[in-house]
């Protein structure tokens, strides 16, 4: 970032971010957009408009131009991933932050990629995990808390 009141007001964005206040950073990194169109200050801003504003199309759109510009940049991987949670598109958003692990060690994407979950294997190996067979052994073992 260039400018000094942008770098300032995406300190202040980040900050109200860590403390769960969407809304505050979302003013923040609006106003910082508006001064300067950095990658980064778009990719948290993407983040802010899909959380509190539910445009998910266009926080989608700046994400992925933040890429274009910084595609070894995680934190615009992590923002983009969140986003497709939003959207509950959990294999998008898993594949997104496996793209930016690939770029660089990043421990919220760690952090987002173990809230997630590992799935166990299916019950019947031979069989894909789709097959009837395969779905109601599994919700039964796990219902009976055998699995």
């Amino acid at each position: 970032m260039a400018n000094p009141e942008s770098k300032q007001l995406f300190d202040k964005g980040i900050d109200a971010l860590s403390e769960g206040k969407i809304l505050a950073a979302l003013s923040c990194f609006e106003k910082a957009f508006a001064i300067e169109e950095d990658p980064l200050i778009s990719s948290f801003f993407a983040f802010c408009i899909a959380k509190e504003r539910g445009d998910v199309q266009k926080a989608i759109s700046l994400c992925n131009a933040a890429i274009k510009k910084e595609p070894e940049n995680s934190f615009h991987y992590l923002n983009l991933g969140k986003i497709y949670l939003l959207k509950k598109n959990n294999k998008e958003a898993i594949n997104i932050f496996r793209q930016g692990l690939s770029y660089e060690e990043n421990q919220q994407i760690d952090d987002e990629l173990n809230k997630l979950g590992t799935r166990k294997p299916p019950i019947i190996p031979f069989l894909k995990r789709s097959n009837i067979i395969n779905k109601y052994l599994g919700m039964i073992l796990s219902r009976l808390k055998l699995r």
